[in-house]
């Protein structure tokens, strides 16, 4: 398969219509045809997880996906979290809670967190680390963003598991 498709996507609730190369991935879109610079394309091979964005409500790593596979699908970027320049509940737990220092990191551990809200888990300890895990930092202990993603799973209500 090579040469350009034409796709429709609809990215933080706006539809797009785009000529995509076969081989473009989708985190390249994102940042490059869309301009949506919020997806981090760090270690390009899925393990940091600063690519991370919601593919029909689940968390994805972009990096994994090409751009062609994402046509007809929804997407949500860290940019479509707040609302009316209104943070979202999981960006206001993370400012609260100082879970973020050079913020490379964050905007996949929100995309995760987020997704976790959505389907309305509420983790703690090992339990959320281990859903933490596909996320890397380099300048944090995981204390505070793990704090930060507790504290916005509890307010956004569901079973402890």
């Amino acid at each position: 398969m090579s040469g350009t498709h034409r796709i429709k996507v609809t990215v933080n609730g706006k539809l797009y219509e785009a000529e995509v190369e076969s081989r473009r991935l989708l985190v390249d879109f994102l940042r490059h045809e869309l301009m949506l610079y919020g997806t981090h394309a760090g270690c390009e091979q899925g393990a940091c997880g600063a690519c991370t964005v919601q593919f029909d409500g689940r968390a994805i790593k972009s990096c994994l996906m090409l751009a062609i596979q994402a046509d007809g699908h929804e997407i949500t970027t860290v940019e479509g979290l707040a609302k009316d320049g209104v943070l979202h509940d999981v960006q206001e737990a993370f400012r609260n809670a100082h879970g973020l220092q050079c913020g490379f990191c964050t905007p996949g551990f929100l995309m995760v967190a987020a997704a976790l809200g959505e389907e309305k888990k509420v983790l703690k300890g090992d339990a959320l680390r281990k859903e933490l895990a596909g996320n890397l930092c380099r300048c944090t202990g995981y204390a505070n963003i793990v704090t930060a993603v507790e504290t916005y799973l509890e307010k956004v209500g569901g079973a402890a598991q």
